[in-house]
């Protein structure tokens, strides 16, 4: 989902924080964009009160990082203050050969260990846009049932 303003070609990981606003399926999003970067992974604390989603951006391209994105995402579904709220894992950068599939990231992920909350792997391209949409109707859906 790209703000028709971004050209996605020049987005980059965040580096720290990024606070936007999106419209989307009769939703206004606003939408926490925290840098993955280990000192400031800390800092998410800061921004589970009143979480109504978490969207986790995995690079499935990068199959030596998937055990830590595993422990962040078990930390992350562990803490008091998400307990139940719905979880998108985006298995980003499927435009590379050798990404993860959805499934193979479920799976490497332990996903199924989850039965609190709704959860799904998704996968996705930020960069082309692919599957974007898409994966988060299936939430905002999702979000609307509750």
């Amino acid at each position: 989902m790209h703000r028709p303003q971004e050209n996605p070609q020049e987005i980059t990981p965040t580096q720290g924080f990024n606070i936007k606003s999106v419209q989307t399926g009769g939703f206004k999003l606003n939408v926490w964009d925290i840098g993955g970067q280990k000192h400031i992974r800390p800092y998410w604390k800061n921004y589970y009160a009143n979480t109504d989603a978490l969207i986790y951006v995995v690079d499935s391209a990068d199959k030596r990082r998937i055990d830590e994105a595993a422990e962040e995402l078990s930390e992350l579904c562990g803490q008091e203050e998400l307990s139940g709220v719905p979880v998108l894992v985006l298995a980003n950068k499927q435009d590379l050969l050798g990404a993860m599939d959805a499934a193979a990231l479920m799976s490497e992920l332990d996903l199924t260990q989850y039965t609190d909350r709704w959860i799904q792997v998704k996968a996705v391209s930020a960069k082309t846009g692919e599957n974007l949409q898409e994966a988060i109707g299936e939430l905002l859906a999702q979000k609307s049932k509750s």
